[in-house]
């Protein structure tokens, strides 16, 4: 198999499974794991797969994005925790917009239902999530519905956002690196999330660790426009402190 042809695969692979193990991949392909490393260091450098220990994960972008279906099987432990945590610092906020994302789901579900709350999203599972909580106020925006993601689009979507005053943004992305922000494949998402960032007063960015150091296709967000950064402890203590440095809290959880 010519090397091309075993990028292909690799890539391929990766973006079915969400994952690359590079032991399971070379003896699938009959190769020795330095040639499988060879390769994903090759889909690293055209920015196709983001390296880890032991193996590789894809980079969501403009021709490529995980579904809903996928990101609920995936680092699924290390997102209760990054949303266990943003819960936890909601304080005094009436007003909250939760982004679409299965971490801001899990999130939406761990908010209280024990005083007025009102939840602005994009999500229909997010809706779904708190939609039957007697004091929580949930309003679903509206516009053209992704089917990858379930989460409305468009300019009803960010004519809805530009009329509000919102307290706390939960915010998720495809991607974020200290190069080029928070980013995401599709602009009509970008354009939703940015305008959901200018009407908040405060914001706090959710994402597990196979996040960082990855970008996509449209740029929404800086690193300084967030006061908190939360994701889990596979992002290195160093790295953590360099986001740090460009203006954000940043806890591992």
């Amino acid at each position: 198999m010519r090397p091309d042809e075993r990028h292909h695969r690799l890539l391929t692979l990766a973006r079915k499974n969400g994952r690359l193990e590079v032991a399971d991949a070379a003896a699938d392909f009959g190769v020795a794991p330095e040639t499988i490393r060879r390769d994903l260091a090759e889909l690293a450098r055209r920015g196709l797969v983001r390296r880890t220990r032991g193996g590789a994960y894809p980079v969501e972008s403009a021709g490529f994005e995980t579904d809903l279906a996928q990101r609920v099987t995936l680092h699924v432990e290390n997102k209760r925790r990054i949303a266990a945590q943003g819960a936890k610092l909601l304080g005094d906020a009436e007003t909250v917009f939760v982004d679409e994302g299965y971490t801001p789901q899990i999130l939406a579900g761990l908010l209280p239902t024990d005083r007025p709350l009102t939840v602005v999203t994009a999500s229909l599972p997010t809706a779904a999530a708190v939609a039957e909580s007697p004091h929580i106020t949930t309003l679903l925006l509206g516009g053209r519905v992704r089917a990858r993601t379930l989460a409305s689009v468009g300019s009803w979507a960010c004519s809805m956002l530009a009329g509000f005053v919102i307290d706390l943004a939960y915010i998720g992305s495809n991607g974020i690196s200290r190069e080029c922000g928070l980013t995401t494949p599709d602009p009509t998402v970008a354009d939703v999330k940015a305008k959901a960032l200018e009407v908040s007063r405060r914001r706090i960015f959710l994402g597990h660790h196979g996040k960082f150091g990855a970008s996509s296709f449209c740029r929404f967000a800086e690193i300084s426009d967030f006061e908190t950064i939360i994701t889990d402890t596979g992002l290195s203590a160093a790295e953590a402190h360099r986001y740090a440095l460009l203006g954000p809290r940043v806890l591992r959880v």
